[in-house]
């Protein structure tokens, strides 16, 4: 508040009756009730001239000084209710008010003295839903009206009886600052003087029922940190990037023929200040300790678990609440910015799960944002979900599905980021997913697809999205009838070879179709093969706690397990802790379990995930052909008995590299395999080697394939198979 001392000239106390408001509208305004108050407040004329009204519950006295020198216009008189102020005026120039509260003095311009502020095609846009700026035509949008700086305030609530912006600035008074209703779009505006970046607000919302709701901004760009719930208007100074070269080669980086192999990041636990009890990482302290852990692995991109804004940090950001606003708990929306800047100057790309699917029911975000479902579904058939508790975004809903879509292109506009992998497709595509006969309502045509849902997701190309069910066509472009993903997550392919390698060696013979069959359908799509955060929580333990044996065996399968996923068709992406072969089941709460390093075995895992890397991205045939059935032949896929699998990658050129698994702790000497040429093949990794933590044993680094035809291929060659390892060769010489 700026406090000025001034000598106040003494002023008639004859009132102007004819600036006395009728009793129904002084009793709206002190009641907090009227919707139009514009027409009532600020410069106005009638037939005796200009005259000015203010209302300032709790002010004492308010003077009106001119715009240009602050000299004194008018003292403005007490009207017949507590804060109402008013006064004839001598000429309509611009003014500022000079209000006096118990306090002290404040000096601004009058709210209610500008005209409409957004524009009509804003207002059109909105209404069709096709707004593709949301975030910088909604909310707090600090800005110079008519040469004053301020905040342009602007919010849908088509139902409201009334809205108003609170905040410490009006001691949170819902009468103080009443908002401007343009219909009919439904957007409610308010350009407050004197506000800018860092200020703290909420809306105040009179429900049609006559309740009142104090709400967070759905736009704001940035929030206080939890467990606080205020929006807080953002600093949108536009960030200076540097990544031009990364964007201007990331088409080409995203390719299907390229590798792709992604970390998956839990912001709040990867690493903390101190320990398990320690201070969050900022942005900042993620630049600097994780971009450089990432490159040393080897992976290509950064997938970050949902940072938007949300309430409870146990639900690990999946039930967020603010759509445009990255989490508080690490800093400013500037300092994502860096850290996205940052790695992509290091070559890496970033992805955000970002959650379309539901929201939360906490009572300061979207629930019943303005007394009515505006942004969920109205029936609990349709808008509640009974597995999370959450509420269902109403996707049909021209103006809600502007805002999903404008939420996921801010971030792809306004953070630079990659790539958005979308969360829960499942549960979205289906009307009766997760649902009992008579607990769901059907589409249109009497089906259980979500029609919207899927108009909506069709809007979503070139993202990466999880969907765990058999639904056709995810990746397929949208004018094939497909839903336009970029890359599907395999959810197939991690159940059935999680469920083999958890079982003793013993009985895998048994099941050797869950190795085999995912290869069936490899190319139906373009696939991500996820080990996820989802497979080591909730009870499920650790990855390498899902590994049978003592614990020679774990480490080992783990290896196995770890050189399978990156030697088979499809791009990776791994949760961390399971690079180094975390024991512990993951806990938001805790950082990862970094002290295990210090043992061999566990820099041993971590050292051949590395490795991994480096030969998924160096030798071609790991990634080139990975959507593409002609760059995989099975050598040796029925040797149950063995438990043995062999098989061949292909570049785009015709280079092999063949890749042999064995999946029990016996080791076999002299395994006689089909390989496409004689000569000499060298190996590129052994996932026994002791580096690695394993026996050492192998075939001395290179083998000789001889000029004999075998499972089909025109030569074989002899191999030593360690126990429960993979071996990956390739004709010496290859490039």
């Amino acid at each position: 508040m700026n406090e000025v001392m001034h000598t106040r000239p003494t002023s008639s106390l004859t009132v102007d009756r004819t600036l006395w408001l009728t009793d129904d509208d002084a009793n709206a305004l002190i009641q907090g009730t009227h919707r139009d108050p514009f027409s009532l407040l600020g410069l106005h004329s009638d037939a005796k001239g200009p005259f000015l009204r203010v209302f300032m519950p709790g002010a004492v006295g308010v003077d009106v000084l001119d715009r240009e020198d602050d000299t004194l216009r008018s003292c403005l008189t007490s009207m017949q209710i507590p804060g109402l102020f008013a006064a004839r005026l001598s000429h309509s120039a611009p003014y500022r008010l000079r209000i006096r509260w118990p306090q002290g003095e404040q000096i601004t311009e009058d709210p209610y003295s500008f005209g409409l502020l957004l524009g009509e095609m804003d207002l059109y846009l909105l209404g069709e839903g096709n707004h593709r700026n949301l975030g910088h035509c909604l909310g707090a949008q600090p800005m110079t009206v008519e040469g004053v700086q301020g905040v342009r305030f602007a919010v849908w609530a088509p139902n409201a009886r009334r809205v108003s912006v609170v905040g410490n600035f009006n001691s949170w008074d819902g009468r103080r600052h009443v908002m401007r209703l343009r219909h009919p779009a439904g957007v409610w505006e308010l350009f407050v003087p004197r506000l800018g970046p860092g200020e703290s607000y909420k809306y105040e919302i009179l429900e049609p029922q006559g309740t009142l709701g104090l709400r967070a901004d759905p736009i704001a760009l940035a929030t206080e940190a939890p467990p606080s719930t205020a929006s807080v208007v953002a600093d949108t100074t536009p960030f200076v990037w540097h990544d031009d070269e990364w964007i201007a080669s990331r088409g080409k980086a995203h390719a299907v023929s390229r590798p792709i192999s992604i970390y998956e990041v839990h912001a709040a636990s990867w690493r903390k200040h101190g320990g398990d009890n320690g201070e969050l990482y900022s942005w900042r302290d993620m630049a600097t300790h994780l971009i450089p852990y990432v490159l040393d692995m080897g992976f290509t991109h950064v997938e970050l678990l949902p940072i938007m804004e949300h309430p409870f940090g146990g639900s690990w950001g999946y039930q967020p609440l603010s759509q445009f606003a990255p989490s508080a708990r690490f800093g400013t929306p500037a300092d994502f910015a860096y850290f996205v800047d940052e790695c992509h100057r290091a070559g890496l790309g970033v992805i955000l799960d970002w959650v379309p699917a539901h929201f939360p029911t906490d009572p300061h975000g979207l629930a019943r944002f303005d007394g009515t479902a505006l942004y969920e579904y109205e029936h609990p058939f349709e808008g509640f979900h009974q597995d999370w508790n959450t509420y269902i975004y109403n996707l049909g809903r021209r103006e809600v599905h502007g805002f999903m879509l404008a939420s996921a292109l801010h971030w792809l506009k306004h953070f630079h980021i990659d790539a958005l992998r979308v969360d829960a497709v499942a549960s979205m595509l289906y009307r009766n997913y997760s649902r009992n006969e008579g607990e769901w309502i059907p589409n249109r045509h009497g089906g259980q697809e979500n029609l919207e849902t899927i108009d909506f997701l069709r809007h979503l190309n070139e993202v990466i999205a999880e969907e765990s069910t058999a639904w056709p066509g995810v990746t397929q472009p949208t004018e094939k009838g497909g839903l336009g993903f970029a890359y599907k997550w395999n959810m197939g392919w991690m159940h059935d070879t999680l469920e083999y390698i958890s079982k003793d060696p013993v009985y895998r013979a048994y099941s050797h179709h869950e190795m085999t069959f995912p290869m069936v359908y490899a190319f139906s799509e373009h696939y991500v093969l996820p080990i996820s955060h989802d497979e080591v929580v909730h009870g499920k333990g650790s990855l390498i706690g899902k590994m049978p044996g003592d614990e020679w065996q774990q480490f080992a399968n783990l290896r196995a397990y770890l050189s399978i996923m990156w030697s088979q068709p499809g791009k990776k992406l791994l949760f961390m802790g399971c690079e180094f072969g975390q024991w512990r089941e993951w806990n938001h709460d805790r950082e990862l379990d970094w002290s295990l390093l210090a043992e061999p075995r566990h820099a041993g895992i971590q050292r051949l995930l590395g490795d991994l890397n480096r030969c998924y991205k160096e030798l071609p045939a790991l990634h080139e052909c990975d959507s593409e059935p002609q760059g995989f032949t099975w050598v040796v896929g029925n040797d149950e008995t063995n438990s043995v699998f062999a098989w061949l990658r292909w570049s785009t050129t015709g280079e092999p590299l063949l890749v042999v698994a064995n999946m029990t702790p016996i080791p076999r000497e002299g395994y006689r395999l089909g390989v496409p040429m004689a000569g000499s093949w060298e190996e590129c990794l052994n996932s026994d080697a002791e580096c690695y933590g394993g026996s050492n044993m192998g075939n001395l680094g290179r083998i000789t394939a001889k000029d004999a035809p075998l499972h089909g291929q025109s030569a074989s060659l002899e191999l030593t198979l360690p126990p429960l390892a993979v071996l990956l060769l390739r004709p010496a010489g290859a490039l």
